[in-house]
């Protein structure tokens, strides 16, 4: 939604009856949560976006060949205070193992399931099973 579109609900709101006082209060928050939530997400876009440009711009001048190719990379990380430091290193590393090794993961195939019934106190209990009734 844009802006307008915004603004254009909220003029239509405060058209409305004022005797449904509760459902236009309700609107109201909803509204205002929805515009929240849409700032969020355009502010994550930007960085998201910003992040992958930096990261781009890092192997381009690797393979280019520049003496400091994470230069780009450094500097958005700094901007939003993310560069890691001390013990943090160790840490991200760890992380980035295990993200990397729970990835692989999704690739493959799941475990076959059990299609045989199952026998439980001498009665069987399977999907073929019908309840009388």
């Amino acid at each position: 939604m844009t802006r307008s579109e915004f603004d254009d609900i909220r003029a239509h709101i405060a058209a409305e009856d004022p005797r449904s006082g509760g459902l236009l209060d309700i609107a109201r928050e909803l509204l205002d949560d929805l515009e929240q939530a849409r700032m969020r997400e355009s502010l994550l876009r930007t960085y998201y976006l910003g992040l992958l440009t930096a990261a781009r711009a890092t192997v381009a001048a690797d393979m280019a060949g520049d003496a400091s190719p994470m230069t780009f990379l450094e500097h958005e990380l700094g901007k939003h205070g993310q560069l890691p430091s001390g013990e943090q290193i160790e840490r991200i590393l760890s992380d980035a193992r295990t993200a990397q090794a729970l990835l692989a993961c999704i690739g493959e195939p799941a475990a076959p399931r059990r299609s045989a019934p199952v026998r439980l106190g001498g009665r069987c209990v399977g999907v073929t099973r019908k309840l009388r009734g």
